[in-house]
């Protein structure tokens, strides 16, 4: 690296007892290497959360813990930005429900040195085990699933609109406001658009990436895309952005369901939702004849809930219908 710059590693989290002990066992040896502090930001744990953050922070300062009242992960990166991004040059986004190789925050800085980057994104491998988890990455790793998103695939470097958050410039995240802390999803998307609207650039990392771990049930995963489609409709009401072909596909799912319910007056209402569920049902029998594994058939259930979920968000939040914010 050309010269070591200070950062602050940041990790929103809530019940993440199977996950953060290693995680920050991960990051610790990059953090002392680099003279970073690592805050990890609790939205209100009732697991073994903050206790076993609290011990790892007893014993080694480079951990600081913190509360996040608010429980969204924007404003946990906010918070932690407010308090402790004073004198450190970068910020490193950290999912807590992720996997990391060991130089991964040296790749990010080395990156963002080398280009002159605002922001280094990466893309995303996802991973699963059992058999909905591993189903639900094979939908997520799919274009099927992502309808092709850069960020779902590896890059081998670019400059890009919009990718997985890993590291920014504080001065520039300070410079646009920070996250909206109105979005519990999509949030990255819309601070992406602020970033362009202002003159930062993008960089899609092509020395590193993470491992994302999905839900290990169908009803967790129905509630992230439900989340996940609201969040694109409230970025496309604040910015008055038209959504991509990738997105515009599956936002008929939704009403194509509900156009189904009236196959009883007749068959011909029913004809779009079967050659949806079709195509899905075949893409992961497909996938799973290819791997040899009939688990993965699963894979094609993943994406219809996935599909479905996110239509039925993109929609709930236009009419203006009412939701939860996303714990972190």
């Amino acid at each position: 690296m050309t010269e070591i710059s200070s950062a602050i590693i940041v990790i929103p989290c809530l019940n993440e007892e199977r996950h953060i002990g290693g995680l920050l066992g991960k990051l610790r040896p990059a953090a002392r290497r680099l003279g970073a502090r690592i805050i990890v930001a609790d939205g209100g744990s009732n697991d073994a959360t903050r206790a076993i953050v609290a011990d790892i922070a007893a014993r080694d300062d480079t951990v600081v813990l913190i509360d996040n009242p608010a429980r969204i992960q924007s404003a946990a990166i906010n918070l932690a930005v407010e308090r402790f991004g004073d004198g450190a040059d970068y910020l490193i986004r950290i999912d807590a429900h992720g996997g990391y190789p060991d130089d991964y925050c040296d790749r990010l800085l080395e990156e963002a040195w080398e280009t002159g980057a605002d922001s280094v994104v990466v893309s995303m491998l996802t991973e699963g085990n059992g058999a909905v988890q591993q189903a639900a990455a094979a939908a997520q790793n799919s274009k099927l699933g992502t309808g092709g998103s850069k960020h779902r695939h590896g890059s081998s470097g670019e400059w890009v609109d919009h990718g997985h958050h890993a590291l920014m410039h504080i001065a520039a995240f300070r410079d646009i406001g920070g996250y909206d802390e109105s979005f519990s999803h999509n949030e990255d998307a819309e601070l992406d658009h602020r970033l362009r609207q202002a003159g930062y650039r993008i960089w899609m990392s092509g020395q590193t990436r993470m491992t994302y771990f999905p839900r290990a049930s169908l009803g967790g995963l129905f509630r992230q895309y439900l989340g996940y489609g609201r969040g694109r409709a409230k970025n496309l009401l604040k910015h008055r952005v038209i959504p991509k072909i990738r997105q515009m596909v599956p936002l008929m799912v939704a009403p194509t369901t509900g156009l189904a319910v009236l196959s009883f007056v007749h068959w011909i209402f029913a004809v779009p939702f079967l050659a949806w569920a079709a195509i899905c049902l075949g893409y992961g029998l497909a996938l799973a004849l290819r791997a040899g594994r009939p688990g993965l058939a699963l894979a094609g259930v993943s994406a219809m809930v996935m599909h479905f979920a996110w239509s039925l968000g993109f929609w709930l939040q236009l009419a203006g219908m009412p939701a939860g914010g996303r714990a972190a």
